[in-house]
């Protein structure tokens, strides 16, 4: 099967992904972070009334001119509103957030008056109509769409729904991301080690980036080389309604990788298997029934790099999620070979500095060093058959942390 090139792979894992399912009911304060999956409209007006912008008096603007003394009529203050109207050549305290009283079409700030001793309010300069007064709806009105459906809800967004009267929200629900580590020679951190074992690492990394990207994660843990264990992993992923099921290792065809072997033994339709990229050459994609499945390499670098490329975008689609918009320009702060068939991501350093973002390659870039990984702020890519460049060219890279 021939190497398939980055982007038409991407495509193809992307085809139909999107949000599944009707959406969860939720309340406010579990929203947060979380997708809006209906358009959201608002269940009253704001204002509601007309209301005062500052603290002040409320007044009538053909009165209430340079020089003029205006009894003091009353006072409205939130909550608590004038019920009478305001008569002419009279005041009313009002406060910020208070009902303007009927009558009254300018508010003056108090900052522009003096309160007398005989109950009257001078006025050191002239009202404006309109002036400090928010009409009622200039915010919102009833019936109106506030929020629409695919918004990512921060804080901004669950404070406008709470405004509009919304005590629980239509939230697009999580796809669900099954994990599942394969080898015998893995073992979960913390556990005893024999002299041929490793820690299966990998796992919390995807785990964590498909959490990140608004997956419900399934740790179906570690499946031995025996098609037994990986026929009882999947029933797992499958009994618990996965939309995703991620393998780590085995998708090769060795003699001991037969994560390939038992899904196509289980009916899915293997759409491809090795890309045209380094490191991460062979990834697998299909689908079993319904379930997306995306079998990682095993190494450590080879299996992230394929996570950030291929299975984010994907939960980001299922999820209904924005997307992250990882990929910047940057400048090369040393000299690359020209590139092969392969579309490479180095790990590289990223600093920001005046002239731009500046990437620098590390020094290492073998597919096992999870060190050179964690320590790495970027990938930069090098495009099949890349000529030579030079220190200081323009390249592309995936940005990996702040």
């Amino acid at each position: 099967m021939a190497l398939m090139p980055v982007d038409d792979a991407l495509a193809r894992i992307l085809v139909g992904a999107a949000p599944r399912g009707e959406p969860e009911m939720l309340p406010l304060n579990q929203c947060f972070d979380r997708v809006l999956a209906r358009d959201l409209a608002a269940l009253r007006t704001h204002p509601p009334f007309e209301a005062s912008a500052m603290d002040g008096y409320a007044v009538r603007a053909a009165d209430a001119v340079a020089g003029a003394r205006l009894r003091l009529q009353g006072e409205s203050a939130a909550g608590h509103g004038y019920e009478g109207k305001l008569e002419p050549c009279s005041a009313i305290r009002i406060f910020t957030g208070a009902p303007v009283p009927a009558g009254a079409d300018a508010v003056l700030i108090q900052e522009m008056t003096e309160r007398l001793d005989d109950g009257t309010v001078r006025i050191n300069e002239e009202a404006v109509p309109g002036r400090h007064i928010r009409k009622a709806g200039v915010d919102f009105e009833t019936g109106k769409v506030g929020l629409e459906a695919g918004r990512l809800l921060d804080a901004g967004a669950i404070t406008f729904a709470a405004a509009m009267n919304h005590a629980i929200l239509p939230i697009a629900r999580r796809p669900k991301v099954a994990v599942l580590a394969t080898g015998d020679e893995l073992r979960l951190p913390g556990e005893s080690l024999g002299p041929d074992q490793i820690i299966a690492s990998n796992t919390f990394g995807v785990a964590a980036l498909a959490h990140g990207a608004g997956a419900e994660v399934i740790d179906l843990g570690i499946a031995a080389d025996r098609l037994e264990a990986l026929n009882t992993a999947l029933d797992s992923a499958i009994a618990q309604d996965a939309d995703v099921l991620v393998t780590i290792g085995g998708a090769s065809v060795g003699d001991h990788d037969l994560v390939q072997k038992a899904m196509l033994a289980r009916g899915m339709a293997l759409d491809f298997w090795k890309i045209a990229m380094r490191p991460g050459k062979p990834l697998m994609s299909g689908r079993l029934g319904g379930m997306h499945v995306i079998g990682l390499p095993g190494n450590p670098a080879s299996s992230l790099v394929c996570a950030h490329l291929f299975l984010e975008p994907l939960v980001t689609r299922l999820a209904g999620r924005p997307d992250p918009q990882r990929f910047q320009k940057a400048i090369l702060a040393n000299e690359l070979p020209e590139n092969d068939q392969r579309q490479d991501y180095l790990r590289g350093d990223l600093q920001v500095t005046d002239k731009g973002l500046i990437a620098t390659p590390m020094a290492r870039q073998d597919s096992s060093l999870m060190k050179v990984f964690s320590d790495a702020r970027c990938l930069i890519i090098r495009p099949p058959f890349a000529p030579a460049a030079k220190a200081g060219s323009v390249c592309d890279v995936l940005v990996l942390r702040p």
